[in-house]
């Protein structure tokens, strides 16, 4: 059984996929150049973006793989800051201002607006994104380096570790680290604003090594790792001694959210890394000691490795057996190491490979909360208010309805991030349970149904209208074709179906979803029904008719497997 029907017939789906699929020769990283159309087009963007677009497909499908690797790879000046959006009598900032560098103020609690605020904000960017890999890379990038707001608490401080997060998204990777080491959020959430000459504390060094850079390699005797040993973790604790951070829930305008050198607490002495990491004595060097000490963790092979196959879990598949690791981790971990660990030309070489486009890499991936939930938004075209505090209110119920789904931004369970991308034998599987695959079936049921309601009054609620979207259809009368161009969007892969010489579909899934609208009836049926709806403008019987059906067949197929895949 290949990857795909076992994902598939995990999430319930038995029917077999398409020939093409079964026994099909090993890609590599050579350059795709199979067919390029929809399917293709929308798979690399359902990858790299959150639920790409109808229109965003079609641009991409009649521009070409190289001008979508462009256009996913363009520098856009980071996005302004979130703003105060609630009355909450914020003495420092009126609405529609930031609040970044403003402080707290006593006696008011602005805690618990400014988290709702910078978590919408958050929510907005990726439901805004466009076709740009820079979201989805975030949130690569938080998942590697997991802070918890459970401890870093302060969203002036998660802001700050955002930011760095995204500037660097396709960046160079050893700059990165070096950044990540001394960021405010991440001194705070591993204890290294504790670190000092009389109490080294090992908790970012082990995790330096361990998550964010070499990885452990197998066991080779107690404390002795094939990539660094106890020691060197001990080591590096010594080297790391002396970083502080200050600004956190801080009332005084003055004082910033940032980190700082503290001599006098840092660790003079030689240090020597075993010869895992080289070998290599540190003398002192103050303030720049953690960067020397990236740049000699980064001379290790295993540090590029390590990376490319996180990298490979998060855009293509989970399971890494001896032929990927050789032919694909491999190359693509030379490749980094002679682009002096710059991300982006790797990225480009993997999303633009034959491997990545075969046609078993496309669909067995089940899709996180947030992608789920963004991608239901975007896709359904669910229009959000334009005014300032409702907008933010929405963005903030979206994101407490990934929660319910086993999913909060800016809260990873582990200090490894989700397991879903690190743990196995499960991997993405860990996001499919009996209670977040029902609230995910209620997330789409309201969207298409009643809606959501976004605050305790009802004045705002999340709604799809896919009556807009069935009348921008090139072929709204015609029930094949709309079940078609839904099945394309939403699910990466084709249902099953045939169709008769006029191309209509007669058995399958796609006959099934085309039952939705003409329940035993023949085809011409809905074009009957669909003219005399568009010849009584106004008409609320006949608009509610053709309204209920396109949310029926909708609901019907956002609640199948199918569209939880990637």
């Amino acid at each position: 059984m290949d990857r795909i029907q076992a994902l598939r017939q995990l999430a319930g789906k038995t029917s077999p996929m398409p020939a093409e699929s079964s026994n099909s020769p090993f890609a590599g990283l050579e350059p795709y150049t199979g067919k390029w159309v929809a399917r293709e087009a929308a798979h690399l963007l359902r990858r790299t973006t959150f639920g790409p677009t109808r229109a965003e497909i079609e641009w991409a499908q009649s521009q070409g793989l190289q001008a979508v690797l462009d256009r996913l790879f363009e520098e856009h000046p980071l996005p302004d800051p979130p703003v105060n959006h609630d009355e909450s009598g914020d003495p420092n900032v009126p609405i529609g201002e930031v609040w970044l560098d403003e402080p707290y103020a006593s006696g008011i609690n602005l805690r618990k607006y400014r988290k709702e605020s910078f978590k919408a904000w958050t929510i907005g960017l990726a439901v805004d994104q466009g076709i740009s890999i820079r979201e989805k890379l975030t949130l690569f990038w938080h998942n590697h380096f997991a802070i918890s707001e459970l401890i870093t608490k302060d969203p002036k401080v998660l802001y700050k570790y955002s930011t760095t997060l995204r500037s660097h998204a396709w960046g160079n990777f050893r700059e990165l680290v070096k950044k990540i080491t001394v960021d405010p959020g991440m001194l705070r959430f591993l204890n290294g604003n504790q670190n000092t000459k009389e109490a080294p504390n090992e908790n970012y060094a082990r995790e330096l090594l361990e998550l964010y850079t070499v990885g452990k390699g197998p066991l080779v005797a107690p404390g002795d790792y094939t990539n660094y040993t106890e020691g060197d973790i001990r080591e590096i604790a010594r080297v790391l001694t002396g970083w502080k951070e200050r600004g956190h829930y801080t009332y005084n305008p003055d004082t910033k959210v940032e980190s700082f050198f503290r001599e006098n607490d840092h660790d003079t002495g030689d240090k020597t890394l075993s010869q895992r990491l080289g070998g290599v004595t540190i003398s002192n060097m103050g303030e720049q000691e953690y960067a020397h000490l990236v740049d000699i963790i980064f001379q290790q092979p295993a540090a590029a490795r390590h990376i490319c196959r996180k990298l490979y879990r998060w855009f293509v598949f989970h399971e890494i057996d001896d032929q990927v690791e050789q032919e694909i981790i491999g190359p693509m971990a030379q490749q980094l190491i002679a682009e002096d660990f710059e991300i982006r030309p790797v990225l480009e070489t993997l999303l633009s490979s034959a491997h990545f486009f075969h046609s078993q890499n496309l669909g067995p991936m089940i899709k996180s909360p947030m992608d789920f939930a963004v991608s239901a938004i975007r896709q359904l075209e669910v229009a959000l208010p334009t005014e300032l505090a409702p907008r933010y209110h929405s963005l903030y119920k979206i994101y407490e309805e990934m929660i319910g789904m086993g999913m909060e931004y800016y809260k990873p369970p582990e200090v490894a991030g989700w397991k879903a991308w690190y743990q196995m034998p499960l991997y993405y599987r860990s996001w499919a349970t009996s209670t977040t695959l029902q609230l995910r079936s209620k997330f789409v049921k309201d969207l298409l149904g009643q809606g959501i309601e976004v605050d305790d009054d009802h004045a705002v609620l999340l709604r799809a209208h896919p009556l807009d979207i069935l009348n921008g259809l090139d072929k709204p009368e015609d029930p094949n074709h709309i079940v078609r161009v839904f099945a394309d969007l939403l699910f990466p892969m084709p249902l099953t179906g045939t169709i008769d010489g006029q191309g209509a579909f007669v058995s399958g899934q796609y006959y099934g979803l085309k039952d939705v609208l003409i329940p035993g009836l023949p085809d011409f049926e809905w074009m009957i029904e669909y003219t005399d709806y568009l010849a009584n403008p106004g008409d609320p019987d006949k608009e509610g008719a053709i309204d209920g059906k396109i949310r029926q067949l909708l609901q019907l197929m956002l609640s199948l497997a199918e569209f939880n895949l990637c």
